[in-house]
């Protein structure tokens, strides 16, 4: 297969012309409900796919392709994209648009006309990455409901909002690191990977932006399911301020039991959930459940 970019492939990536061409030509109007901020700037969607280290080999999951931006630059990388939209307009559009932009393409895109979030099985090869511009209000749910559901996804890029971004890669011990941080670092290991201006989206947004990558690697070995794992996590951030002893008191059946559980595992009772590793949260679990009838 040739994965290389470059004249020997005959795509044109969009540019705020093209965007707002194809916008007015479907009365298209961008919707915050959707999270729609359509990206203007082929420098900006040819980083992403740099960054995401996608290659021709590769299978790519796009959620929310939208006009087709960072679709037509995956595709210069050689790699298939099924694309998972959820607005019916732009689903419908988007294959006449990699026609015109990508004419010797088109083979090699799929769109599904979904809801990312509600998405139990995608056609076509298993999909080796995940790359994606996501919608900021649902950007977490779906990035842990794609690594659950797709165990073949290898690695990956994603652009969401700045602080949210910041939580997702952030470390144990640090201010922003919390449920997403644990719940990713379950899947994959994860890094900011860069920042994105507002300049380059038709809206601008009102937040900035900034890209995740990650790599995904083995869940930690235990004995409980990830679900009794993430009703920890959730637990345990519930009320930041409070040690774990306490705010654990209802998944142990009260605070003496949380209290054994956790020094059982090693853990300081007066800990506070945003100082522990994922391993530490899948001890707490193992412990708990051994504890409750």
């Amino acid at each position: 297969m040739n994965t290389s970019a470059g004249p020997e492939r005959s795509i044109r990536l969009l540019g705020p012309a093209e965007v707002r061409s194809l916008a007015a030509a479907l009365d298209i109007r961008p919707t915050k409900q959707r999270g729609q901020n359509f990206v203007i700037d082929a420098n900006t969607v040819r980083r992403i796919v740099r960054e995401s280290g996608v290659t021709g080999d590769d299978v790519v999951v796009e959620v929310g392709p939208g006009l087709g931006s960072l679709t037509l630059a995956l595709l210069e990388t050689g790699a298939s994209v099924t694309a998972v939209e959820v607005d019916p307009v732009l689903a419908e559009a988007l294959p006449g648009t990699i026609a015109e932009f990508a004419p010797d393409e088109t083979d090699r895109v799929r769109v599904v006309l979904a809801d990312a979030l509600q998405v139990t099985d995608l056609p076509g090869p298993a999909p080796t990455a995940l790359v994606a511009n996501l919608p900021y209000n649902v950007s977490v749910p779906v990035l842990l409901h794609l690594l659950a559901l797709l165990p073949t996804l290898e690695h990956g890029l994603v652009m969401v909002q700045a602080e949210v971004a910041d939580r997702l890669a952030a470390p144990p011990g640090s201010k922003t690191y919390g449920v997403p941080s644990v719940k990713a670092a379950w899947y994959a290991d994860v890094r900011r990977a860069g920042a994105i201006g507002r300049n380059v989206f038709w809206p601008a947004p009102n937040v900035d932006s900034g890209l995740v990558a990650w790599t995904r690697r083995d869940p930690p070995t235990t004995t409980v399911s990830r679900e009794q794992v993430f009703a920890v996590v959730d637990a345990a951030f519930s009320q930041r301020r409070k040690a774990l002893r306490g705010v654990l008191r209802g998944l142990a059946g009260s605070g003496e039991a949380a209290e054994a559980a956790l020094v059982a595992a090693g853990i300081d009772p007066l800990a506070r959930g945003e100082s522990l590793t994922v391993d530490q949260f899948v001890r707490i679990a193992e412990e708990l459940a051994g504890s409750v009838p």
